[in-house]
């Protein structure tokens, strides 16, 4: 998702549902982790997070690396149980030092090869391609990902123009191979390392094939997406957001300890 999501102002459940009804090809009721590592694992995040999918047909969990000293799990038997795994916006590059650290870059492809569904927003969605654009220095540069995903993703293509901007530039400077600019409430669909759908939820979301042509210009081609239906939804206040967050947090750790 170039950005969306659960973290959308005001929210749009569509995007979520979408990544749920693919997590139910594995399940009927998907587990479904959040890894908000790229934004120093915020509590406004996993709030967000909890109050999008504890009241759906799932069951949601979320890992905080910046505290694995409260809560020791294996973090490799959690992420591989999973049928989604969802990554966070925030710094893409802090996210995969973190990970990286952790072993996680090579756990995430395990999952990815055993068919969990990764997906994520902004940070969480450029780190599963070989570059992408990211404004973890405070302004927009080229950054290495994962490389699960041949090429490039730049997000907020639409939101940010800036990024949009120097995205550009690096593809015509070949400082990024070619790929895709995602604006905010679209996102991409990869059977395996193959595009194979793109949506929004709402109108006039685009998605952006971009390449470098032989005469050195850049060239954006649009990628008209399936509009997602887009139900109704109203945050539930904090209070009732941190319930829930507190209850998942405790059936989580229930079964963390169950693992360990």
């Amino acid at each position: 998702m170039g950005g969306g999501g659960f973290a959308m102002k005001p929210p749009n459940p569509a995007l979520d549902r979408y990544v749920l009804e693919l997590g139910r090809a594995r399940r009927p009721d998907p587990r479904i982790c959040l890894l908000p590592t790229a934004g120093g694992d915020s509590e406004d995040q996993i709030f967000r997070f909890y109050a999008a999918f504890s009241d759906e047909a799932c069951e949601p969990t979320h890992l905080s690396l910046f505290r694995l000293g409260r809560r020791p799990v294996s973090l490799r038997s959690h992420l591989l149980e999973q049928d989604v795994v969802y990554v966070g916006g925030g710094s893409m590059l802090n996210m995969l030092v973190i990970w990286r650290a952790h072993g996680l870059d090579g756990v995430m492809r395990e999952a990815w090869n055993r068919g969990v569904v990764l997906c994520g927003q902004s940070a969480g969605s450029m780190c599963w391609f070989e570059r992408g654009v990211t404004t973890s220095s405070g302004r927009p540069e080229p950054a290495t990902g994962l490389g699960f995903l041949r090429g490039s993703n730049s997000v907020h293509y639409d939101g940010e123009p800036h990024r949009r901007t120097r995205y550009l530039e690096a593809v015509r400077n070949q400082e990024v191979p070619g790929g895709y600019g995602v604006d905010d409430a679209a996102g991409l669909l990869f059977a395996g390392t193959r595009l194979a759908e793109i949506v929004s939820s709402r109108p006039r979301a685009r998605a952006y094939r971009v390449a470098r042509m032989p005469d050195g210009q850049v060239a954006e081609t649009p990628l008209v997406p399936r509009e997602l239906p887009a139900p109704q939804y109203t945050a539930p206040p904090l209070a009732i957001t941190e319930l829930r967050a507190v209850r998942a947090a405790r059936r989580g750790a229930g079964e963390r300890r169950r693992v360990g």
